[in-house]
């Protein structure tokens, strides 16, 4: 069964920049990915989006800061995050969109600070 492991998170000021990673332990070249968010009280959303063939989306308000992107041959999808916002504070994970979902692991903390 796959497993996610979620890294590069951190205490940022905003305006900083960081690199997430999330490492899958088998294949998951045929599947869409996506990060995902969520702040306390807030509901889980999506940040951003990629598919198997490599098109990509993002939340509006993620739009010109963060880029997606994805080594198949290393199993692992990146979120480059620049130009943080306080707002951008939150858990980070990601999956697959659809169900069954992989196994979520431990997501990464991104804080950052005004």
């Amino acid at each position: 069964q796959v497993r996610l492991v979620e890294s590069g998170g951190g205490l940022v000021q905003a305006g900083g920049s960081l690199r997430l990673s999330c490492a899958a332990s088998g294949s998951i070249f045929s599947n869409a990915m996506y990060w995902y968010r969520q702040a306390p009280g807030k509901q889980r959303e999506v940040v951003a989006t990629i598919s198997s063939d490599g098109s990509t989306n993002y939340r509006d308000s993620v739009k010109g800061r963060f880029t997606i992107s994805r080594d198949n041959a290393k199993n692992t999808v990146y979120l480059q995050m620049n130009n943080l916002k306080p707002e951008d504070t939150a858990l980070y994970s990601c999956n697959k969109p659809t169900y069954p979902r992989f196994p979520w692991g431990q997501g990464t903390q991104v804080t950052v600070s005004s």
